[in-house]
Formats: C-alpha cells, sequence, structure tokens
C-alpha cells in the first residue's frame, strides 16, 4: 500500500528555505567578478622611454583598460622608471612588477635563446620577417619550450619593431668609419659590432641624449629613422646611415606567472588581443616613418656604405650565427630556422628579397 505524502505551505517554505540558502552558498563560491570588487592591478615596465612608449605600447594599454571595464587596470612606467632595465626580466620574476614588454637581450632573460631578442645581425630584413618567423617557422614553440624552464615568467608573445640602423654626429661611409665609433646599442648587436671595429656603450635611456650633446658617445645603434626622430636623437645627431645590421627588432611580452594565473580567462584573452593590435600599430607606424623621414621631413643627412663593402658584414655575420648556434642545440635549432628562412626569401625572389 503507498503511503500520499501531503506537502503542507509550512513544509514547502522550509524547504524552498533551505535550497536558497545552497543557491546563495553556491553563488557565493563560484562568484562573477562584479564591479564593486576592488579592481586586479598590474604595474608593467616597458624598455621604451617616454616619448616613445607613446606609441609601443601605450595605445594598447589604453585599450586594454577600458576593454577591462573595471575589472582590472594596468599601470604603465616606462624605460627604468621602476627598475633598471638590465633588471627588468628579474622583477617580473620576483613578482616586483607584474610584467614587461621588452626583447629578452637587454632585459638580462636567463635562457639560451634571449641571444635572438632585440637585434640579431641579420636575422631579419623587413618588419614582417620577425611575426613570419614565430608564427609560421617555429620559433614561437621554441620560446615557449625556453620559457618554460624559468620558474616565476610567463613568456607571452614576440613582434617587430624598426630596423636598427645608426644615428650618429659623425659620418659613416665606409667600414673604415666604424672603428672606434662609441654608440648605445643593445648587448648582442653590439658584440656582433665590436667585430667591425664599433665601441658599444650601455647607458640609461634617459641619459643617451646628454651623452650625445658631451661627446661622450658618437650616437646609437639603438633604433631606425622612426625613433630618431620620434625621441629627439635627429635633433643632436647629424648623419643616418641607411645600411642597417638587422631589419627589425625583436620584442616580448612577459608576465609574471603567479600574477597571470589569477587573472580570469577572458581577460587574459583582452590582453593577448591588445598585444596584438600593439604588434599592427607598429607595423604600420615604423612602416611609414622609416620612408617618411628619409625622403620629407627628416633632420639628418642620409649616408651609405657600398653594397660590396657591405657584403663583407653580412658575411661576418654568418661567422658569428655559428658561434651562437655552438652554444647550445636549441640556439642551433633557431639558427637553422633562420638560415631556412633566409634561402626561402631569396628564392621567393621579389617582393620578399631583391638580388
Amino acid at each position: 500500500m503507498t503511503t500520499k505524502r501531503i506537502v503542507t505551505k509550512r513544509d514547502f517554505l522550509k524547504k524552498a528555505g533551505v535550497a536558497g540558502a545552497g543557491a546563495v552558498g553556491a553563488t557565493t563560491l563560484a562568484a562573477p567578478y562584479v564591479k564593486a570588487q576592488a579592481p586586479i592591478r598590474w604595474r608593467l615596465q616597458t624598455y621604451a622611454g617616454a616619448s616613445l612608449a607613446e606609441h609601443v605600447i601605450k595605445p594598447s594599454i589604453d585599450a586594454f583598460n577600458k576593454a577591462a571595464n573595471g575589472e582590472m587596470v594596468i599601470d604603465l612606467y616606462t624605460a627604468d622608471q621602476l627598475v633598471p632595465q638590465g633588471e627588468l626580466f628579474r622583477a617580473v620574476q620576483t613578482g616586483t612588477i607584474d610584467a614587461a614588454q621588452s626583447d629578452d637581450d637587454s632585459a638580462a632573460s636567463p635562457v639560451d635563446v634571449a641571444v635572438f631578442g632585440a637585434y640579431f645581425p641579420f636575422a631579419s630584413r623587413y618588419s614582417l620577417d620577425v611575426p613570419v618567423l614565430w608564427e609560421w617557422y617555429g620559433l614561437k614553440e621554441i620560446w615557449e619550450e625556453a620559457y618554460a624552464e624559468v620558474p616565476g615568467v610567463t613568456w607571452l608573445s614576440s613582434g617587430a619593431w624598426d630596423p636598427c640602423n645608426f644615428a650618429t654626429t659623425k659620418p659613416i661611409r665606409s667600414l673604415e668609419d666604424l672603428k672606434g665609433l662609441r654608440v648605445f646599442t643593445f648587448p648582442t648587436g653590439g658584440r656582433f659590432l665590436e667585430r667591425l671595429g664599433v665601441v658599444p656603450v650601455t647607458l640609461p635611456w634617459e641619459d643617451i641624449e646628454v651623452a650625445i650633446q658631451t661627446g661622450e658617445i658618437d650616437g646609437v645603434a639603438w633604433c631606425g629613422s622612426t625613433e630618431t626622430h620620434t625621441v629627439g636623437w635627429a635633433d643632436i645627431t647629424k648623419y643616418y646611415l641607411t645600411n642597417n645590421i638587422s631589419g627589425a627588432w625583436a620584442g616580448s611580452y612577459f608576465v609574471n606567472s603567479d600574477r597571470w594565473n589569477e587573472v580570469p580567462e577572458h581577460l587574459q584573452q583582452i590582453y593577448r588581443l591588445t598585444i596584438d593590435s600593439s604588434h599592427y600599430y607598429r607595423q604600420h607606424w615604423y612602416w611609414w616613418g622609416e620612408a617618411h623621414y628619409r625622403t620629407s621631413g627628416g633632420k639628418l643627412e642620409l649616408t651609405t656604405i657600398p653594397e660590396a663593402e657591405w657584403k663583407t658584414v653580412e658575411d661576418e655575420a654568418m661567422k658569428f650565427w655559428d658561434e651562437i648556434a655552438a652554444q647550445s642545440p636549441r640556439n642551433a635549432r633557431v639558427v637553422d630556422i633562420l638560415k631556412k628562412y633566409a634561402e626561402t626569401m631569396r628564392a621567393a625572389g621579389a617582393p620578399y628579397r631583391y638580388g
């Protein structure tokens, strides 16, 4: 015989109250972010000085802060503002700062492939070479592999900046003119330039202008024409060498791993998208500026080392590549990729390579 249970109004209300309390508890445990909560706050330092940061990162950070809609705010700091550039990677690793935009090389990254950051001599001819190498030739996977071995830091992305030309107070019209030239440059690029008789100098960003004006250094091998004019170095140098040792600077975005893991997935995605927007902005801004300042509005006299003479520099770079490849199996893999890429571009011909 089945007993029919009669539910009274009192029983119903009691059960509803228990269920309601459980629902509230579940909501509390898996609470979505609401604006009433304090936003996640990051400190990000870029390698760039204030005037350059206005272009190479600030638009994307402004976009992120707007898109995050109060859930997260990134405070942007420029070169050496919180920590010296040479301590930037370590500062991200220890959590002194939460994120950084920089090349691996000058930030003193401990991975073997850091030598390919910034200006690895003749690794690229155009800015598009950099994203192609990372996205389609396997460098992205190699960088992920290398940084997976470093505790505390997550590498997110690499992109292209401008070429590496000389802007100097003295004219350069032959390789002989490079001998004894004191220039502000990057660590690995400087090691290569020493083979040509150049004296590389490392200084804080804000000291460069004064160092040029006082004659402590003869100029920079740090950037292309766009940056030279944007940061004011074109006002205190006289000459611009059209030959460059690399067609594009390769820079990366790093984050402290613990801080990154605390960020909700949708905000991580927004951050990645704004990194891509920064990569895109730099592609067209630098490409515009390099031609513009050479042809109209530029303040520097252009000089050129004859092609046949400059070819000896390219040949020397290939010896440098082999020396770097011998430092580790992973470096050898990168050099093999760079060689394969160069061969492919030459075989493709114009517009990939001329001559």
